[in-house]
């Protein structure tokens, strides 16, 4: 392991080691004994065999949660949103999925998850996002989601008014 702060090698020792909320990473405090300073490592559990998505066209990739942060982060564009928030989702959305599916995975599935935990983050990013992966094939249909966005929000927070 190379220390982030003065780069040097192999001069660190783990102080402190926990599994992740989700039981597929392990957190390590670390303190590099060349500088004195600390960092935190996540080491993420692979498994043996790849989980495979099944895509709209009815073709497999293999799993990639770099295209599902991504995703997010394109959704969240310009918005007040952390890397850490949407990083939390894709923790989420794979501890479901891992647990639910052992090879293959629906990517509507995926979508369905993320939107999901994006709707109680950010209501804007929320209807971004679903406007790519339901792929809406007109303004009615944007217009419907937008409205039961507004409608849940006002049920969750009474004589408040949500602008869009």
């Amino acid at each position: 392991m190379r220390c982030p702060f003065c780069k040097e090698l192999d001069a660190d020792r783990v102080i402190d080691s926990r599994l992740s909320e989700g039981g597929n990473a392990i957190r390590r405090r670390r303190k590099c004994d060349a500088c004195g300073r600390r960092f935190t490592t996540k080491e993420r559990i692979e498994a043996d065999v790849r989980l495979m998505v099944i895509k709209k066209d009815g073709s497999r990739v293999p799993y990639d949660r770099n295209k599902l942060f991504s995703g997010l982060q394109k959704a969240c564009y310009k918005r007040h949103v952390s890397d850490e928030s949407l990083q939390a989702i894709v923790e989420k959305v794979e501890d479901t999925i891992f647990h639910r599916f052992e090879r293959e995975v629906a990517s509507s599935f995926i979508g369905a998850e993320a939107a999901r935990h994006l709707r109680e983050l950010d209501k804007i990013a929320y209807v971004r996002f679903a406007s790519v992966y339901r792929e809406f094939q007109d303004l009615g249909e944007f217009v419907r989601e937008v409205e039961d966005v507004q409608k849940r929000a006002e049920e969750e927070l009474p004589g408040q008014q949500m602008l869009f």
